[in-house]
C-alpha cells in the first residue's frame, strides 16, 4: 500500500507541472528569438514582401509581411519597396494597403490617400481605407470616420469605423459592433468578433462564447476562438494551438496571427515549424507571432485610451 501511494505521488509530480505549464506562463514576458530563428523570420518575410510583384494573390501576403517587418524594425525595407508603387496602382483597396503599411513605417505623407479615400463614396476601397485606419490609429479630427460610421448602406464600412472610433475609446462605437456580434450575416459576425478580440474586454467573452457555440463554418469559428484566446480564455487558447495544423490554410493563417496577440508562447515550436509551411501567408504570420513574442506586448497590443 506504501509503496502504491508513492507511487501514484511521483506519477502526479511528474505529470502536474506539464497540466499547469501553459497556465502557469507569464504570457508578457519577452521570449527573445536567437540569431539563427531570427534571420529564419526575416527571411520569410522578406520573401513575404517580394511575392507583391508575384501573382495578383501576393499582394495581401506582402502587406502582412510589410507590416511583420516594420514591427521586427525593418521599416526602411518596407518603404524603400512601397513608395515607388503607390504612384502608380489605381486599384483603390490595394493603394489603401500600400498607404497603411508605409504610414506604419513612420512616414505620414501617404496618410493623405487614406482620408482621400475614406471620403469618396464612389470608391470601392472606403472599408479598406476604414480598416487601415483602425489598424494604425489614426483619426485626424474623426468626422470623416464619424460619418462613414453613421451611414446605413454599407454596413461593413459602418462596423470598421466602428473600429476605427471604439480603438479610441468611443462608446457608442463598441456598442454597435457588440450589437452586430448577433447578426445574421456570418461576415458581420467575423467582423465583430475580430474587433471585440482586440479592443474588446471581459463583458465580451460570454457573447462571443455564445456565438462560437452556434456557428457551424469552421473559419468562422477560428475568428471567434482567436478572439476568446486574446480575452484571455484559455480553452479557446488550446483550441488556436489546434487550429495551426488545421488543412485550411486560412485557418492556420489567422491564427497563427492571433498567437501572437493572445501570446500563446506555449505554441512557439508550431510556429516555428509553419516557417516552413506551404502557403506563404501562413509563413508570413508565423514569423510575425515570433516576432511578437518576442518583444513587449505594448509594442504591437491595440490600447484604448482610459
Amino acid at each position: 500500500m506504501i509503496r502504491h501511494s508513492l507511487f501514484v505521488m511521483t506519477c502526479l509530480l511528474l505529470v502536474s507541472p506539464l497540466m499547469s505549464r501553459a497556465e502557469d506562463l507569464d504570457r508578457n514576458a519577452v521570449v527573445a528569438l536567437t540569431s539563427e530563428l531570427r534571420d529564419r523570420c526575416l527571411d520569410v518575410l522578406r520573401r513575404g514582401l517580394k511575392s507583391i510583384g508575384d501573382k495578383p494573390e501576393g499582394f495581401w501576403p506582402a502587406m502582412h509581411a510589410a507590416e511583420a517587418l516594420t514591427l521586427a524594425g525593418q521599416g526602411a525595407e518596407v518603404v524603400a519597396l512601397l513608395k515607388e508603387r503607390l504612384p502608380n496602382e489605381t486599384d483603390h483597396q490595394r493603394r489603401c494597403g500600400l498607404a497603411r503599411e508605409i504610414v506604419r513605417t513612420g512616414k505620414r505623407e501617404p496618410l493623405d490617400v487614406l482620408f482621400n479615400t475614406l471620403a469618396n463614396e464612389q470608391s470601392n476601397g472606403r472599408v479598406h481605407a476604414a480598416e487601415s485606419l483602425y489598424k494604425i490609429g489614426e483619426l485626424r479630427d474623426s468626422k470623416l470616420m464619424r460619418a462613414a460610421f453613421e451611414q446605413k448602406e454599407n454596413i461593413r464600412l459602418q462596423l470598421m469605423a466602428a473600429a476605427a472610433l471604439g480603438r479610441q475609446g468611443d462608446e457608442a462605437a463598441m456598442k454597435r459592433l457588440r450589437k452586430m456580434l448577433g447578426s445574421e450575416d456570418r461576415e458581420i459576425r467575423k467582423i465583430c468578433g475580430w474587433v471585440l478580440g482586440l479592443i474588446g474586454d471581459a463583458s465580451d467573452v460570454e457573447p462571443l462564447k455564445k456565438t462560437l457555440a452556434a456557428e457551424t463554418d469552421e473559419l468562422a469559428r477560428a475568428y471567434f476562438v482567436n478572439a476568446l484566446a486574446c480575452l484571455s480564455d484559455a480553452a479557446a487558447r488550446q483550441s488556436l494551438g489546434k487550429n495551426l495544423t488545421s488543412n485550411d490554410p486560412a485557418i492556420r493563417t489567422y491564427s497563427a496571427e492571433f498567437a501572437g496577440y493572445s501570446r500563446a508562447v506555449d505554441f512557439r515550436p508550431q510556429l516555428i515549424k509553419m516557417l516552413d509551411d506551404d502557403n506563404v501567408d501562413a509563413r508570413v504570420r508565423a514569423a510575425q507571432a515570433l516576432v511578437m513574442l518576442s518583444q513587449p506586448p505594448k509594442s504591437y497590443r491595440i490600447e484604448k485610451p482610459k
